[in-house]
């Protein structure tokens, strides 16, 4: 019992850290410009929707891909119905009024990846706590700062999908994707060169994330944004003058 409630401390940090790492870049860099207040309110309901979520993919998934089996269809069935509670989060009226989506999903899916690494690193740690080597430190790591970020990834582009009119069509883009997502979290515990594949695409997914935030900043908050940075390059050029 008390190693039990020693891992989970420990999975806790490190997933918090990882969910805190996950707002930077992307989110930092259009602080004060979108729906804060939304975003952090969306962050608590991400924490008590993924603490479901990532409670369920123990359960039926997790500890089935540990025990060397396979958990058949279960996979689709949960993140199908993720999907359409994102769905639903994302399409409710404070959200739409003020378009933000995408920041929102941001949000959501931040907390929902923190608490989905927080269930597979106390997993990791309870299965190797005698043998933890630098392969497991690395997973353990890696799971840490994937997880978050790129759930945030799929969730924020659910919401710019939504401002682009989309509906339904979205919900089944962000099911195959948290589909391909969990499946590979957990495939990577036993098979780490599944990395290979998770990496990548969350890259490129990170670059063309700035345009799905934009869109969720409001028009006259943008002409303001320009001037700041164009101030801010200004200056930092006289700087190196």
């Amino acid at each position: 019992m008390a190693s039990d409630l020693w891992l989970s401390q420990v999975a806790i940090v490190i997933s918090l850290v990882g969910m805190s790492l996950g707002w930077r870049g992307v989110m930092t860099k259009y602080s004060g410009f979108y729906d804060l207040t939304r975003a952090w309110s969306m962050m608590c309901w991400g924490i008590l929707v993924g603490g479901l979520y990532g409670s369920l993919g123990d359960s039926f998934l997790l500890t089935t891909y540990l025990a060397g089996g396979f958990p058949h269809f279960t996979n689709l069935i949960i993140c199908l119905g993720l999907s359409v509670v994102v769905h639903l989060f994302l399409r409710r009226k404070k959200v739409r009024r003020t378009g933000s989506q995408p920041t929102t999903g941001w949000a959501l899916g931040l907390a929902v990846g923190g608490m989905i690494s927080l269930f597979l690193i106390f997993r990791l740690l309870e299965k190797y706590q005698g043998d933890i080597g630098i392969e497991v430190v690395a997973i353990i790591l890696l799971v840490a700062l994937i997880s978050p970020r790129a759930h945030a990834l799929i969730f924020c582009r659910h919401g710019y999908g939504m401002l682009m009119g989309k509906r339904w069509s979205i919900v089944l883009r962000t099911f195959f994707w948290t589909s391909l997502l969990l499946t590979s979290l957990y495939n990577s515990v036993d098979s780490p060169f599944i990395w290979i594949f998770i990496i990548p695409p969350v890259l490129l997914a990170e670059k063309r994330a700035h345009d799905w935030v934009w869109a969720a900043v409001p028009r006259p908050a943008r002409r303001r944004l320009r001037r700041i940075w164009s101030d801010a390059s200004r200056a930092k050029a006289r700087e190196e003058e």
